[in-house]
């Protein structure tokens, strides 16, 4: 990048710049020291305001009466008048009231306390499938994608919803072709976004069969909570709540599973981090926020103004669309010490990696218990590990991805 010129779109947001390179953390930090609140233009004539500071994001999230999340819940590529790609009305773009009535109808099923009931079985789960990677204790070679932070995750999350095994792949496959809808490898229909329109025509008429089952005879598990469940005394109606299903089905698996990858390659790539953690496996806490932070899988989200308004000298029209990019937040210098290194005793740690305010991330706690649990047994029980080949990365604007990371390595047997 030209150190006279500011990045441009697609230096910023692009979805290929995010496969082939990862985060384009050069071009935000150039962002936020020369022109924090900046303007792009996209294809189609709606552009966008790139928010990259961190007390920016704060300000603005902190408002949501002020700063809507509808009708444009993030940038995408295409552009377009107003991006709703998945034709969906859930939580990321509901606002006052509505957000939090709606919210409500499962948040007893998130807080800590409901949470910490379940580590336990995602321990068990953990231990089997890394016994399963470890073999007999010697070198081995393997894709931790695939070897453990999906199936972990994916088996989490289908327990909480009460989705037969039989029906786990189903999930899996929804989850990668909405979640990479810019993706050819996932974008599998010959008609432009139709990926995505298949995966969400199939995960609804799924979730329309299972839920009418649970209204005649619920069982313990969310898809019996949300199908029962009553917002302003009336039932959630169709829309919001296969929506609602959807939206758990994928920020559920996509989330936590890119953050365990990028979270090991994080520690492979810092072999100092690495061996901090595994002298001293209580220290998993604080390595879980620093992983959150450096790997920040929610790329960005959109707000959008009611009024006219200034940020840092720019003046911002009513519905114009500003662009928060966490990411770029969470290495904030005027937050962060040494932002650009990873340091799994890093604290103080005040990352948005789960959003903040009125939308902070509902499965907070359930990802921070997965995440303590993964990266506790791996610090007790890596004898080494080193890639063992490129790290593919996901197509993608909105979710920081990583589809393949193999790796040869060897564990303890226990």
């Amino acid at each position: 990048m030209d150190s006279q010129a500011l990045p441009t779109t697609f230096e910023v947001i692009g979805p290929d710049t995010f496969q082939r390179d990862g985060y384009p953390h050069d071009a935000w930090k150039c962002l936020r020291e020369r022109a924090p609140v900046h303007w792009f233009d996209l294809p189609g004539g709606v552009g966008f305001w790139a928010i990259t500071k961190r007390e920016d994001i704060l300000t603005l999230s902190k408002q949501p009466q002020r700063f809507l999340n509808a009708p444009r819940l993030a940038i995408f590529e295409e552009g377009g008048p107003v991006e709703n790609r998945t034709e969906v009305r859930q939580l990321l773009n509901m606002d006052p009231p509505e957000h939090a009535a709606y919210r409500g109808a499962a948040s007893s099923w998130f807080t800590p306390r409901a949470i910490r009931r379940r580590a336990p079985e995602i321990e068990r789960i953990t231990r089997d499938l890394l016994a399963e990677m470890a073999g007999d204790g010697g070198e081995r070679a393997g894709d931790f994608v695939a070897d453990l932070a999906a199936p972990l995750t994916l088996h989490v999350l289908a327990d909480m919803l009460g989705v037969p095994r039989e029906d786990w792949r189903l999930m899996f496959q929804w989850t990668n072709q909405i979640a990479g809808a810019s993706d050819n490898e996932y974008g599998d229909s010959e008609t432009p976004g139709g990926g995505v329109m298949d995966a969400r025509n199939g995960l609804f008429a799924y979730f329309t069969e299972l839920a009418a089952e649970r209204r005649k005879t619920p069982r313990d598990d969310m898809v019996s909570v949300l199908a029962n469940a009553t917002v302003g005394g009336e039932p959630i109606a169709p829309l919001e709540l296969l929506s609602f299903y959807l939206l758990l089905v994928v920020a559920g698996n996509e989330t936590t599973r890119n953050a365990a990858s990028g979270g090991l390659l994080a520690l492979i790539e810092n072999p100092p981090e690495m061996a901090k953690l595994r002298r001293d496996p209580s220290g998993v806490d604080l390595a879980v926020e620093e992983i959150v932070r450096w790997t920040s899988p929610v790329i960005q989200f959109c707000r959008t103004p009611v009024e006219d308004f200034e940020l840092r000298g720019q003046s911002i029209r009513a519905k114009d669309s500003m662009c928060l990019l966490y990411p770029s937040a969470n290495r904030d210098a005027d937050a962060f010490e040494a932002p650009d290194a990873f340091r799994v005793d890093r604290r103080p740690n005040p990352h948005l990696g789960f959003g903040v305010g009125e939308h902070f991330c509902l499965g907070a706690s359930l990802a921070r218990l997965e995440l303590r649990i993964i990266f506790r047994e791996l610090a007790q029980r890596l004898e080494a590990i080193e890639l063992d080949g490129p790290v593919e990365r996901m197509r993608s604007s909105f979710l920081g991805g990583v589809k393949r990371m193999p790796i040869r390595y060897r564990l303890s047997v226990r």
